[in-house]
């Protein structure tokens, strides 16, 4: 069909990356561009007791870099923690965020980045659902986490637990302009948050891989190999955390998963994380670990007639499997991503994170109305569709 050609798009991601360790000193320059007030943006401690805390404190005197720090940001990150941050860089001048952690501390502060201009309160933006196409203060990155990929793109998700909203916005603006990337800082992750952290970059891969558009050989086969390179890379990550390859191929296939790479050029909307995102919202649980549950029982459930071809591909170009009967490769292919986040130590019933299905109806109602699942996802999902997706990740699977 005419309509399920690639698409034209463009493609600009002007993130400078620096790869590699030991690339630390080129910090202070990198922070000269834009200015010497600093907001300083992290987590929880973990930065101070693995030393990268003290190195960029140290790096900030010798320099003449004033740090202002806003830590403490949540791993689904609040919009609390959103305007205090703006309020901390409207009261000190800052001219640049230094966001040091992973997808949330990221996130945080891009939202903080367009705050800052934004006439209206930040949520009001998010809550619109329509981005954010005004300016934005500059933000550098320094990642410890292989996971969101948001190092090197212009989305960020906020939470709202007032309301139970988890959101995705984003702008031009808020793509960051330096991040480094060094594979060592990685190295302490705990094995749970490395699994959910792959888990996270695999499902970036799927949401772009299974659409209705044709003839995107490009993007497929780089998703297909960057599939396969977390399958290889996050079990040699979790045996042996300070395997340098394994994490240097985790960190930068987290950042071509989303930087519009697999996706430009694609129709359609994402599937499972419209689900996760009222998950997340509802139950403040690991978006990876949501993540995991949903994919394969929503595999399960779109798989048809229509369908079939493509999860067939999936099953022999991602994992390997030879079978000649589609419907049973496919029916493997499910199997095997579900048995390979067993493998890596993955809650896989929502049970097991805390989740009942009191409120099934009500996150699956907010999951239509958040995204257009319901009109563009690559099978159209209803809210009586996500229920019943929901109620197969109470118990556990077999596809086979």
């Amino acid at each position: 069909m005419e309509d399920e050609r690639m698409e034209n798009f463009n493609f600009y991601v002007p993130t400078d990356i620096r790869f590699g360790k030991d690339r630390l000193d080129e910090l202070p320059a990198v922070l000269d561009q834009f200015g010497k007030n600093v907001l300083l943006v992290y987590g929880g401690g973990s930065i101070k007791r693995n030393g990268l805390y003290q190195q960029i404190t140290d790096l900030a005197q010798k320099n003449g870099h004033t740090l202002i720090e806003l830590s403490g940001v949540e791993p689904n990150p609040r919009i609390e923690t959103v305007r205090k941050g703006i309020e901390l860089c409207k009261e000190n001048q800052v001219d640049v965020i230094l966001a040091v952690g992973g997808g949330s501390t990221i996130d945080c502060s891009k939202a903080i980045a367009a705050g800052f201009y934004s006439e209206e309160d930040i949520w009001t933006v998010i809550a619109a659902r329509k981005g954010y196409t005004g300016p934005a203060l500059p933000i550098v990155t320094i990642l410890t986490l292989a996971a969101t990929g948001s190092e090197m793109n212009a989305g960020a998700v906020i939470s709202n637990l007032e309301t139970n909203q988890k959101l995705g916005f984003g702008g031009p603006n808020m793509i960051p302009k330096v991040s480094f990337l060094d594979p060592t800082n990685t190295f302490t992750v705990p094995q749970n948050q490395t699994a959910a952290g792959s888990a996270d970059i695999f499902s970036h891969l799927i949401e772009n891989y299974f659409s209705i558009s044709t003839g995107t050989d490009v993007q497929d086969f780089v998703s297909e190999g960057l599939m396969r390179t977390v399958i290889k890379n996050c079990p040699i990550a979790l045996e042996n955390p300070e395997d340098y390859d394994a994490r240097a191929n985790l960190m930068w296939a987290s950042s071509l998963a989303l930087n519009g790479l697999t996706g430009r050029g694609k129709q359609g909307v994402w599937s499972c994380h419209p689900m996760e995102h009222e998950l997340s919202a509802f139950y403040d649980i690991t978006h990876g670990i949501g993540l995991a549950i949903l994919t394969p029982r929503w595999m399960n459930y779109v798989l048809s007639e229509q369908t079939v071809g493509k999860f067939a591909q999936f099953a022999r170009n991602v994992w390997g499997i030879v079978e000649q009967e589609e419907e049973v490769a496919a029916k493997k292919g499910i199997q095997a991503l579900y048995d390979y986040f067993v493998a890596c130590g993955i809650p896989m019933t929502l049970p097991e994170v805390g989740i009942e299905a009191d409120k099934f109806e009500e996150m699956a109602q907010q999951a239509v109305a958040h995204s257009a699942i319901a009109e563009k996802a690559y099978v159209p999902l209803y809210a009586a569709d996500i229920v019943a997706i929901y109620k197969d990740c109470l118990t556990e699977s077999q596809f086979i």
